[in-house]
């Protein structure tokens, strides 16, 4: 393996090892030596990718929102319906990891996906990044809903349960 295939080899090895541990105790009591025993990596190996244990699954929430983006980078931007459904269909997709996040405690870094994917810049109208803001933070207040009452609907049955709420007024 070159260098790049042990990096990426190291980074899933810790990120798997560190899923696992979440689903058995608690994210403060995961040690480093623990992690690092249950990759089945050296020390070493965990101190030149990461800082500390967030930084795992930090990354690993970062890249995946990137993956999001790339894979409906070509939604129509009106069509908020088809955003959310595909938005919430990737992440049911990827339960187990952000269900993982939940449990850690470290909801927090599904938020931070949310408000850095709105693309908030001091160069927006107030009225535009207000209402980036006020949906980045709908979405992940709603996403964060369906994750402690375990992700049971899909993308589409969430916006249809959503359209017949609308119907209902």
């Amino acid at each position: 393996m070159n260098n790049a295939e042990k990096n990426s080899y190291v980074k899933n090895r810790m990120l798997t090892a560190l899923l696992e541990l979440i689903d058995k105790q608690t994210f403060e009591e995961i040690s480093i030596s623990q992690l690092v025993e249950e990759a089945g990596v050296g020390r070493a190996s965990f101190y030149r990718n990461y800082n500390s244990k967030e930084d795992i699954l930090r990354q690993e929430a970062t890249r995946l929102m990137e993956e999001y983006q790339s894979l409906y980078q070509n939604d129509d931007p009106q069509n908020m319906s088809v955003k959310i459904i595909h938005l919430l269909d990737f992440y049911k997709d990827h339960s187990e990891f952000y269900c993982a996040l939940y449990k850690a405690g470290l909801s927090n870094m599904i938020q931070d996906t949310f408000i850095s994917s709105a693309e908030i810049t001091d160069e927006l109208p107030n009225a535009a990044a207000y209402v980036k803001s006020a949906f980045a933070y709908l979405t992940y207040g709603w996403v964060i809903e369906w994750i402690k009452r375990g992700m049971q609907e899909s993308g589409t049955e969430l916006a249809a349960m959503f359209a017949g709420m609308e119907q209902m007024k």
